[in-house]
């Protein structure tokens, strides 16, 4: 398989790191606007003739196009912010290309009524041209990385195996991380995570999408390895993709933020500088998300400061045999074995295996299809069996009360 890599940052870096030892992976063209971090990236990779270097601008599709061509790639990998989604996704249906990325497209808040009814939902621009890329016969895997991505395909292998009915499956994501030397540092994209929080999150209940409160319905999850960390709702793409494909009375995506993290979130908020349109400053146009994220850390680097652990998975409740169950389908990596093994930080890490194993089902004839698809719409099994040999193994915690132990 070849494959054009828009954007080296954290995730692009670990999704090139964990593909480099697949001998499927003919190419992976390293692609970005800081082509000294793409360079980076390559000397660590130590296979400059399989990994080339490219510039990009994520937002010319023009730019796109022309290194698809140039190098004939089989699939283009979006790895950048999804502000860059529309562009990326049309210029693969122009070359033909199949299409992967983690986060769809981004949404818009209801102009009136933003905390109870939905605008513009995550991947409407790219659901609605679905039958011109099943015209086309071309495949585009939208929100495949770990939460959506994996996520998904926990919630259809619950679905298939473990539940005859489906009240509600609930995304939960909980960390211990902390990083040292800093009062505030994000383990991920700042730009992405403004995005996902301050957003109305989006809930799936009897059978219709509606919103909620930023930070709203407060719960105390017990993670596997990790303890109870206090979950909220956040806007995410499993919400808008696992009805599609999978029965359930209730579908909601909650994470653990922390209260620093919420208030610094509130704080930029109320300042304005969530703000992701471009202004004039002293005559110059920037994003103030953009200064934003400037003046913090990147993700990428902060791998030895980080220590601890992040859990990512589903959480299904429902019915099997005509009893109530409920089950915890689960991911956790460890900041210190991620870094050892391929030199990433944990978060990004576990970000970056699920694009990978399904390039390798893709590219295999595992997983097939056309038009505009999520993870769930694959088979399951095929993608849970190669987690371990990619060394992100999967665990399921048995939660029903009869039989929790």
């Amino acid at each position: 398989m070849k494959v054009l890599l828009v954007g080296v940052g954290g995730v692009g870096e670990a999704i090139a790191a964990i593909a480099k030892p697949r001998k499927w992976m003919e190419l992976m063209v390293l692609a970005d606007y800081n082509i000294k971090r793409a360079g980076e990236v390559q000397k660590k990779l130590g296979e400059p003739q399989r990994f080339p270097v490219e510039f990009i601008d994520a937002g010319s599709q023009a730019d796109i196009e022309a290194l698809a061509k140039k190098y004939r790639v089989d699939l283009i990998m979006n790895s950048v912010d999804p502000i860059f989604n529309k562009q990326i996704f049309d210029a693969a249906y122009n070359v033909g290309a199949a299409y992967m990325d983690m986060a769809m497209t981004l949404s818009e808040p209801h102009p009136t009524d933003p905390f109870n009814q939905t605008g513009v939902k995550l991947g409407d621009y790219q659901f609605e041209k679905a039958k011109d890329w099943e015209k086309k016969g071309l495949l585009a895997l939208v929100g495949c990385g770990v939460e959506p991505g994996m996520a998904d395909v926990f919630a259809r292998y619950a679905a298939d195996h473990l539940f005859d009915e489906i009240e509600e499956v609930g995304i939960r994501d909980g960390s211990n991380i902390t990083i040292e030397g800093y009062e505030f540092a994000p383990n991920f994209s700042i730009w992405t995570t403004i995005e996902e929080c301050l957003n109305p999150p989006v809930i799936w209940q009897d059978g219709r999408w509606h919103t909620t409160a930023p930070f709203s319905e407060p719960e105390v999850f017990d993670f596997p390895e990790i303890g109870p960390v206090e979950v909220v709702n956040v806007e995410h793409e499993e919400v808008l993709l696992v009805p599609r494909w999978v029965k359930a009375k209730r579908v909601t995506f909650k994470y653990g933020l922390g209260d620093q993290f919420i208030n610094v979130l509130k704080t930029l908020h109320m300042l304005g500088l969530d703000n992701k349109e471009k202004i004039n400053v002293k005559g110059v146009q920037v994003a103030p998300r953009d200064v934003v994220a400037a003046c913090l850390p990147d993700p990428a680097h902060l791998g030895d400061r980080m220590k601890g652990k992040t859990c990512a998975g589903t959480w299904v409740k429902g019915k099997k045999d005509g009893k109530a169950r409920e089950v915890y389908l689960y991911q956790v990596a460890d900041n210190a074995q991620c870094m050892k093994t391929w030199g990433c930080q944990a978060v990004v890490a576990q970000t970056a295996f699920a694009p990978v194993i399904a390039m390798n089902l893709i590219e295999h004839g595992i997983w097939k299809g056309a038009g505009v698809l999520g993870p769930e719409a694959f088979p399951p099994e095929p993608f849970m069996e190669k987690m371990a040999d990619y060394g992100f193994p999967y665990g399921i915690k048995e939660m029903t009360k009869e039989t929790a132990v």
